[in-house]
């Protein structure tokens, strides 16, 4: 009777060690892949295969110019849906697509450093 019940409680506690264990090997093989994964990011950023555009997301993290422009985008989008300054946004269109070439192009250097040159190359249908 009593190797009955010890032969039961050796069960569980061998059941939770080895749950234990198989918890252990997979944090240990979490962090493993994420350093390899560092390792590798690291290993093509010094071979020049990372594009200039990954690094700049991950530098403005803490900046706050993407949401400036997002914002400053979105204004005329929004006056589009208030009648009363749809005239005032058509002028301004109108204004913008007067200005000189260099400032179209500078406006799109600033806005694809911003966001990223993929994405800019996205929106202007290139590949």
């Amino acid at each position: 009777m009593i190797n009955v019940l010890l032969q039961g409680l050796l069960g569980v506690a061998g059941s939770a060690v080895e749950g234990y264990v198989e918890t252990k090997k997979a944090k240990a093989k979490q962090k493993l892949v994420k350093i390899e994964a560092e390792t590798s990011l690291i290993e093509k950023q010094i071979a020049g295969e990372i594009d200039w555009d990954v690094a700049a997301v991950k530098g403005s993290k803490e900046s706050w110019k993407d949401e400036y422009l997002t914002i400053l985008f979105s204004i005329p989008l929004l006056l589009c849906f208030f009648p009363f300054t749809v005239d005032y946004v058509e002028r301004g269109f109108e204004a913008l697509a007067m200005t000189p070439d260099w400032y179209k192009y500078t406006l799109g250097v600033i806005v694809s450093a911003s966001f990223g040159i993929k994405g800019a190359t996205k929106m202007f249908g290139k590949k």
